[in-house]
């Protein structure tokens, strides 16, 4: 089980590295061959689609996916989909159809793919666990957090140096051969199962065919009734969701008010290195020390401290010295509260119902992040950057509130670290 979540972790850090080489390139790939600006953001926009619609239209199909087998046919359906749009650069039809197939494909296999393998490693990791003892999917899922952070540091200049070196489109075509190679490696993943639930004493154990369409057969779990009986989930969801959704006041205000102080690109440069640079150190932490953190408090304090970064960067601008230590500050509470989420969901769930999370995990969290970069453009345009870096800070400080209240009706055992409940078992 150790190899193969090693193995799982390598493939998360392998294909964020396509896909941030991909996110530079395919911008640039839309311009050059339609000539039309409105074109780059079509691939990433109809991307969203699926994730947004996927609690309807994947309800099935997620628990299919408990192998690294099933694993691996999504994974080669993003490759085709990935191949879409420098296949059609080859033969000079790149347009908005090639650009809408890609991100559709894409979109496709993403909603389902990113939760299904977070929940293959929690019910990985649990069957590593030795009798009576914590499982280590909260670290594992901390790993893997880890080797999405460390992409989003050098990636960047790394393509960008690459554009100039190779051209645009090789760069598509590495981030199809990433997620080709991962496919490949996924393969030798095995299916696991985990009991009825987690609290109710079952060991995990290797799924036969047998017990896999005897799942699938028994139904899949809905967003809603998992998050009703979930309560803490609830509010750790609600709490990424809101995060999502006003990530628009750091990364559009940021860049707005740096054109408002006649400062166009200082500001956005400053904020993403201190909040990238903070976030990547405290991810190193966050899986030794995840086992000691109460849950619900820590995913409190991170999304709070979120938020009174975002309200305090008007107040440190213009020096760009001060924005990059306040959005450290933000960046360094983040991976927080990311893990202690993923820990309670690894935790409290198994089976059906962890998929079910991860997935509501994903849609709130990086559907709403699409939301919020769609119309924040125009919430900044109409209140100022200022003003809307200070209201989206307060607004995720409220929704940490609202999450706390929220997660006190479940009873209160289910708040404390693994070391705290066996203790008192």
């Amino acid at each position: 089980m150790h190899r193969s979540l090693l193995v799982l972790t390598a493939i998360t850090f392998l294909t964020w590295i396509g896909t941030r080489l991909a996110a530079i390139a395919l911008p640039l790939v839309a311009l050059a061959e339609t000539g039309e600006a409105w074109t780059t953001g079509l691939v990433g926009g109809v991307a969203g689609l699926p994730l947004l619609t996927v609690g309807w239209w994947g309800r099935r199909l997620r628990d299919r996916l408990t192998s690294g087998r099933a694993l691996m046919a999504v994974m080669l359906l993003q490759a085709v989909g990935l191949a879409v749009v420098p296949g059609a650069a080859l033969a000079g039809q790149v347009g908005a159809v090639a650009l809408c197939v890609s991100g559709l494909v894409t979109g496709v296999a993403g909603a389902l793919l990113h939760p299904a393998q977070r929940a293959l490693v929690a019910d990985l990791a649990d069957v590593e666990r030795p009798a009576d003892a914590p499982s280590s999917a909260p670290r594992w899922l901390a790993w893997q957090d880890l080797a999405h952070r460390v992409s989003m540091v050098f990636v960047p200049p790394l393509g960008a140096w690459l554009v100039v070196a190779w051209g645009a489109v090789p760069l598509l075509w590495c981030e199809t051969v990433a997620v080709v190679l991962g496919a490949a490696a996924v393969l030798a993943v095995p299916a696991a199962a985990t009991g009825t639930g987690p609290g109710d004493g079952a060991r995990p154990a290797f799924n036969s065919p047998a017990d896999n369409e005897t799942g699938r057969a028994a139904g899949a779990a809905s967003m809603t009734a998992v998050l009703r009986a979930f309560p803490q989930l609830a509010a750790g969801i609600l709490m990424a969701g809101v995060g999502g959704v006003c990530w628009f006041g750091f990364s559009l205000g940021l860049a707005v008010l740096g054109v408002e102080l006649e400062m166009p690109g200082a500001l956005i440069a400053a904020g993403m290195s201190g909040y990238g640079s903070a976030s990547v150190l405290a991810s190193f932490l966050v899986p030794v020390v995840i086992d000691r953190l109460p849950r619900m408090r820590t995913m409190v304090v991170s999304w709070a401290v979120l938020g009174l970064a975002f309200a305090l960067i008007p107040m440190a601008a213009p020096n760009l010295a001060l924005i990059a230590a306040v959005a450290a500050l933000g960046g360094a509470a983040m991976p927080w509260g990311i893990a202690a989420l993923n820990a309670l969901i690894s935790e409290q769930t198994s089976g059906a119902q962890r998929r079910t999370a991860f997935t509501a995990e994903a849609v709130l969290h990086s559907g709403g992040t699409s939301l919020g970069l769609l119309a924040g453009g125009a919430v900044i345009g109409w209140a100022g950057a200022g003003p809307v870096l200070v209201a989206t800070g307060l607004v995720q400080i409220l929704a940490a509130a609202a999450g706390l209240l929220h997660g006190m009706r479940a009873p209160s055992r289910a708040g404390r670290t693994p070391r705290e409940r066996t203790a008192t078992n």
